[in-house]
């Protein structure tokens, strides 16, 4: 079994910053696959007493195993509003999971598989008039509802 480093990996655009760092795109050197790095400060992490919800996000990231569950975020790791706890997206999109982790001098890197096409907020208002039809409403609830129920099954309280 071979280490993963930074050099695992080649860098690309980032896709997002936040409060304790970034996220980018990156590919795996050997097989081409992409990924989403998401790399938290560690001067960051230590200045906001944040380790413990540092170590509390790769531990969700590990369990969480649901097609509907599309995204795990800390709400202090991208600047997102919300209290101090994980802010978990669950619903309709590509499984997002932890593929990697690692770390640098700087910074704790957590790769995850990367998720196309953004996230459901994005499609509300950007498909031509905000909204969606009821129908696609009622899909998207019932997604929503079996991501929360996967969150919960793994002792993942969404706040």
């Amino acid at each position: 079994r071979q280490s993963v480093t930074k050099d695992t990996f080649r860098q690309y655009r980032i896709l997002g910053k936040g409060g304790f760092g970034e996220v980018c795109a990156c590919q795996v050197r050997a097989t081409g696959k992409m990924y989403a790095c998401k790399k938290l400060e560690k001067k960051r992490i230590k200045k906001r007493k944040g380790e413990a919800m540092a170590l509390n996000e790769k531990q969700i990231l590990e369990k969480v195993n649901s097609r509907f569950v599309v995204r795990v975020v800390l709400s202090w790791g991208l600047g997102e509003p919300g209290g101090p706890g994980p802010a978990l997206t669950a619903g309709p999109g590509v499984q997002v999971s932890l593929a990697y982790a690692y770390e640098t001098k700087d910074a704790l890197c957590l790769v995850l598989t990367i998720m196309n096409g953004g996230d459901l907020k994005f499609h509300i208002y950007n498909m031509g008039n905000p909204g969606f039809e009821d129908e696609r409403v009622v899909f998207y609830a019932a997604e929503i509802c079996c991501g929360l129920q996967h969150l919960h099954q793994e002792g993942i309280v969404y706040r």
